[in-house]
């Protein structure tokens, strides 16, 4: 084989020279120059804003009030064994295969679909998703803006009864419980509540009966969210140049808080004694089936999987950013930030434990009531109460806000990447049109009885949708597109090509752990319930519509796409929609002529059979029909001459290829007509695989 030849192309230097001769080659590979100046994109600014933009998204508040209890209840230190188990098999790949195409195509999640259009329902599912925990998001910023003016008083509202909204059942003697059962008892047996459990209840939420008595508008919290959407808005009105700034800011301020409090945390009385029931192993734990279940579930959920926030964060990266690095080093954070919040977590609940005599397992909770009733009472309890209040809330604001951006951004990003003729130079006016839509949506969830709608839409939306979108999303890259194909594709951006245990996990082990953690989920998934709440049956099935509302596009899109197609059988359509687009690829004209360099002969089949407008057995069919030549209608051998581009070819026209000829490889005989063609040329010119070719290509398709 001759030295020109690499990765079944000739060397990029070559592809180069040869594509500028011809404008129409450059058209009919996506390379004209109009189409160039249509995908000019946005790039991050700095060499740390991709990083920080991830770990912001990655890093949330479930990070914060749902893995220190899960820790806890799992086996203490044992459930850290289970859970880097599946941070090996599950969250890493997933996350380097998301980053690794996004940041390839430089595409947002329903764009970046050109790569088997088939499926580009899976983009819709995400920004879906994206879309409806984008509002509830906002309330909980709400609730925290909330709180954060509330700390600014004289006296913290939440350490005192006899304010306005208290009950004659109000206390704020030193009586801690578990905010999830919410009668507790004095040293009389009378039921009682918490000053921090009513200032939440009667004050903040002013929560009506239920979802049938919805109540009125609170507008204070209106207010609040007004706040939040335009800091939202501020942040990402100018896309990544903006949000790149912010996130120097929201992705570190967490992480100096949190140290702070640690050290604060580890001064007060009885906090050893909260970290060793956070960290001491149970090994014997480890036996139940529920534990490493519980690991997988929320590896998947914190490390921010199928929401197409990775794929767009990663879009704005250039294209030779080192991907691979920054997919080892985000979910290490995130994981360390986990354990790290828990120390922070613990070591007070310690110090509220030892305070008030009442055992540990008695204080700790999970979700908002952890950071909205227990934390804010174990923080009244402190010297300079109103320092540590206000240094909390706004920790808890800047890692919503971070992981905010990256879900708002999601949207925008995947509406203006597929209409950019009309979006991309209004995108500051259609981030503020998708604020006041998003804004709008979120309103009934500030009125007394919006927390029983957030609760429906927290309960749903992503229970189990995220699964399947990731499953698909998986199985499309590495089985339908080629898991081959795609390590080369991750070779000319990094530099080398990804190990056999990224193809392992990526075709095997890793669909098979999220298939697991879809069928546990669903076995956990229980009615909706908030505290002794029965949610009527209307409004299971609204809940259920948020969580098909993100399935359904997958099949709707499939079917479209394939009624759209207006020649050829159901086969054949389906066969073609899974190939490729002809403008699938790198964004820029120099990355794009290295990736057309280096596709093999299958991918150029492919490609071929794309522009021919037909899939790629049909395709090879009719050029190995002596009855059905192809001279006239094949866009890659008529109007342009294509040998610089892939392997030799000579036309049938005695049409000179304009760059020097070389020696073809060893091709086999496979595809050949039998016509007494040259080896490996058929009688048009078109090029043919040799064995291994082959038999990549049947492991593809």
């Amino acid at each position: 084989m001759s030295a020109e030849y690499k990765n079944g192309g000739l060397l990029p230097s070559e592809v180069s020279s040869e594509m500028r001769q011809s404008d129409s080659s450059r058209e009919d590979v996506g390379l004209d120059e109009k189409e160039e100046n249509f995908k000019e994109r946005e790039n991050w600014t700095g060499k740390l804003d991709f990083v920080l933009s991830c770990v912001g998204f990655a890093v949330g508040l479930g990070n914060i009030w749902r893995f220190p209890y899960l820790c806890y209840a799992s086996g203490g230190g044992a459930f850290l064994f289970p859970y880097i188990v599946f941070l090996a098999v599950c969250g890493l790949p997933l996350f380097f295969l998301e980053t690794s195409y996004g940041q390839f195509a430089s595409l947002s999640p329903i764009t970046v679909w050109r790569l088997c259009p088939l499926f580009k329902g899976i983009g819709y599912g995400m920004v879906i998703i994206s879309g409806i925990v984008c509002v509830y998001y906002n309330i909980i910023i709400t609730w925290t803006f909330y709180y954060l003016f509330a700390s600014m008083r004289a006296t913290l509202p939440w350490s005192t009864c006899g304010n306005w909204w208290n009950t004659p059942q109000c206390t704020d003697q030193d009586i801690i419980y578990n905010a999830t059962s919410p009668n507790a008892s004095d040293s009389n047996g009378t039921s009682v509540r918490t000053a921090s459990e009513e200032f939440w209840e009667y004050n903040v939420l002013e929560r009506s009966s239920g979802l049938e008595n919805f109540g009125g508008l609170r507008w204070p919290l209106f207010g609040c969210l007004c706040l939040a959407w335009f800091i939202v808005f501020l942040c990402l009105c100018k896309g990544v140049k903006s949000s790149g700034k912010v996130v120097y800011v929201t992705a570190t301020f967490p992480y100096l808080v949190l140290s702070i409090l640690l050290i604060r945390g580890l001064t007060l009385r009885g906090a050893m004694h909260g970290i060793k029931w956070y960290l001491v192993p149970q090994w014997e734990k480890l036996a139940s089936f529920k534990v490493w279940g519980d690991a997988a579930t929320q590896i998947f959920f914190s490390v921010g999987m199928a929401w197409g926030s990775l794929i767009t964060l990663a879009s704005y990266n250039k294209f030779n950013n080192n991907v691979f690095r920054d997919a080892m080093i985000v979910p290490c954070i995130n994981c360390f930030t986990s354990v790290f919040a828990g120390l922070v977590i613990f070591s007070v609940l310690g110090f509220m434990s030892q305070s008030t005599g009442v055992p540990i397992e008695k204080v700790v909770t999970q979700g908002p009531g952890l950071i909205f009733i227990v934390y804010p009472e174990a923080v009244a309890k402190m010297p300079i109460s109103h320092f540590w209040a206000i240094l909390f809330f706004l920790m808890i604001f800047t890692i919503g806000l971070d992981s905010q951006f990256g879900m708002f951004e999601t949207m925008t990003s995947a509406f203006v990447d597929e209409y950019p003729g009309f979006l991309r130079k209004k995108k500051v006016l259609f981030t503020a049109f998708m604020c006041f839509v998003e804004f709008c949506i979120g309103i009934p969830m500030v009125y007394e009885g919006g927390i029983y709608l957030l609760t429906l839409m927290d309960w749903y939306s992503s229970c189990f949708s995220l699964m399947l979108l990731s499953l698909t999303e998986c199985l499309v890259i590495s089985w339908i597109y080629g898991v081959d194909r795609f390590t080369k594709d991750i070779e000319l951006m990094i530099g080398f090509r990804p190990s056999t245990y990224w193809k392992l996990m990526w075709k095997y082990f890793t669909p098979a752990i999220v298939l697991f953690i879809w069928t546990f989920s669903l076995n956990q998934l229980q009615r909706v319930k908030l505290d002794k709440y029965s949610y009527p049956d209307w409004a299971i099935v609204l809940g259920w519509g948020f969580a098909l509302c993100s399935v359904i596009p997958v099949p709707i899109c499939a079917t479209v796409a394939i009624c759209q197609e207006k020649s050829g059988t159901i086969l054949q359509k389906i066969l073609k929609l899974i190939q490729p687009a002809a403008n699938f690829g790198p964004s820029q004209a120099k990355d794009k002529e290295r990736y057309l360099a280096s596709l093999n002969e299958f991918d150029w089949l492919r490609l071929r059979a794309v522009k021919a407008g037909l899939d790629w057995r049909t395709y090879k069919h009719m050029q190995t029909t002596s009855s059905n030549k192809m001279t006239i209608d094949d866009p890659l051998t008529t109007t342009v001459n294509m040998a610089p581009y892939g392997p030799q070819e000579v036309e049938n026209k005695n049409l000179e290829p304009s760059a020097p000829v070389v020696d073809p490889p060893a091709y086999g005989v496979w595809l050949t007509n039998g016509n007494g063609s040259a080896p490996g040329i058929d009688i048009n010119g078109a090029a043919v695989m040799n064995a291994d070719s082959k038999a990549e290509s049947e492991s593809k398709c």
